[in-house]
């Protein structure tokens, strides 16, 4: 196989097996959440389960402040990363070029400078979480291979989106390449790892303000 031919396999069908490894196994979990079910509320209702679900999801984007001065670190860190990795994801112009040409939508981009001074403030935060992990004795004996899988497959499409734009390390079409079979991995391994969080986080704290609320206890 020629390169040509191993670049167009990468961007083909290979790009298609991810995404339909990444919707199949996303809908596979999320109905394995649902179809667990819970058994009926036969109380009188005290307030609006539909109410305290949004609120908890609300009300839970932001930390406590205790939660905030006991894991300071934490808390900054992760938000840095989350909120850096969302924004190169969405708002860099290649990537909503290929969403619209995937799904039809598309929306405005964020100058390139703003998108690449984001992804190194994002890289920065991954590689300082990953330090703070190891050097934590709690975290790192609570830390399994699945976290630094998570760590690595989350760092590897920056990195190489990185390198790609800056036309370093490779050839440019050889380190796009690199890069989309980096988000590749990422779509493959998502569904089966903690990464499933973006999803049932959510999920989750709305099943919880929702029992709340049902029951006139605010969260």
């Amino acid at each position: 196989m020629s390169e040509i031919e191993l670049f167009n396999w990468i961007r083909g069908p290979a790009l298609q097996i991810a995404t339909l490894i990444f919707v199949v196994g996303v809908v596979v979990r999320i109905l394995e959440v649902l179809v667990l079910g819970r058994k009926q509320d036969l109380s009188e209702a005290r307030g609006s389960g539909v109410a305290g679900g949004l609120r908890t999801i609300i009300s839970r984007m932001f930390p406590d402040r205790g939660t905030l001065q006991r894991s300071t670190f934490n808390v900054i860190a992760g938000y840095v990363f989350h909120v850096g990795f969302l924004v190169t994801l969405l708002f860099y112009t290649p990537h909503i070029l290929l969403f619209r040409d995937s799904l039809g939508v598309s929306w405005p981009a964020l100058p390139t400078p703003v998108i690449d001074a984001t992804a190194v403030v994002t890289l920065i935060a991954l590689i300082a979480v990953l330090v703070h992990r190891i050097q934590h004795k709690v975290m790192r004996f609570l830390s399994g291979f699945q976290d630094y899988l998570v760590w690595l497959v989350t760092f590897l499409p920056l990195l190489t989106g990185y390198f790609a734009f800056h036309r370093v390390v490779l050839d440019p079409q050889a380190m796009i390449a690199v890069h989309i079979l980096s988000v590749e991995l990422f779509m493959v391994v998502f569904p089966f790892t903690k990464l499933m969080h973006t999803f049932t986080l959510f999920m989750a704290r709305y099943y919880n303000g929702h029992i709340a609320g049902r029951r006139g206890v605010k969260t």
